[in-house]
């Protein structure tokens, strides 16, 4: 009788553990909402411009750091680092406008990128990468888009060789499990995979942090960075 109970019990064990398996997978992944604040002043650069006036303005102001009114950072990087997920990846576009690149900081996965040049002037995009080739090419006004190729994971830096002032990231992240943060230092990381994963905080001039973080699935956690310098 006890073996018959033991093996009632043993076999009631495997279907829950089971239907819990089952259930997890139906409800999909984790999200992730994302923090990040700066207690430090705001770091920005006066440039005065001396060439294509019409389309850069006259001077330009260089925002290296941006700082929300509740002490937000602009323009953080937050990705899971140790997460698997789905390798293809659409086409993402980086653009200059204003003179200026837009976003500042890019991220995308492995694949396809779009240069696009909305300001009708002559630009140079120069990338600097070690995992990547380097992209050093002349954007004259009439061609409006470059197709490139970033298939290896790392931080580019990129710059206009025409207009010195023009600076960009574009972090080249190897799962979708990443975002970057907006004016209120906030963003999201959706569908991350169940489970304890390390998340970590970029930002182009300050230290990254690392924190580890327990997604549970269809459920959010919240997850709060200081960063410094």
């Amino acid at each position: 009788m006890r073996k018959v109970l033991g093996v009632i019990a043993a076999v009631a064990l495997t279907v829950t553990a089971a239907a819990f398996v089952e259930r997890a997978r139906a409800q999909g992944g984790g999200t992730i909402e994302v923090e990040v604040r700066y207690q430090g002043a705001p770091v920005v650069e006066d440039i005065k411009v001396n060439k294509d006036v019409e389309v850069c303005g006259k001077e330009k102001k260089i925002e290296k750091i941006v700082v929300g009114p509740n002490k937000g950072l602009l323009h953080a990087l937050a990705w899971v680092t140790d997460a698997k997920g789905p390798t293809t990846s659409k086409p993402v576009s980086l653009d200059q406008k204003g003179c200026e690149f837009h976003p500042r900081v890019l991220a995308m996965m492995p694949g396809e990128i779009d240069i696009l040049n909305s300001d009708g002037i002559l630009h140079n995009i120069h990338t600097f990468s070690t995992a990547n080739p380097t992209i050093n090419k002349a954007q004259p006004k009439f061609k409006k888009v470059l197709k490139e190729k970033l298939e290896k994971p790392e931080i580019v830096r990129v710059q206009c060789d025409v207009h010195s002032w023009m600076q960009g990231w574009i972090a080249v992240v190897p799962n979708p499990f990443f975002g970057v943060t907006d004016d209120r230092g906030a963003t999201k990381v959706e569908n991350v995979p169940p489970g304890k994963h390390t998340l970590e905080v970029w930002h182009p001039l300050l230290a990254k942090q690392t924190k580890e973080v327990e997604v549970k699935p269809g459920q959010t956690v919240k997850v709060a960075f200081e960063l410094k310098k």
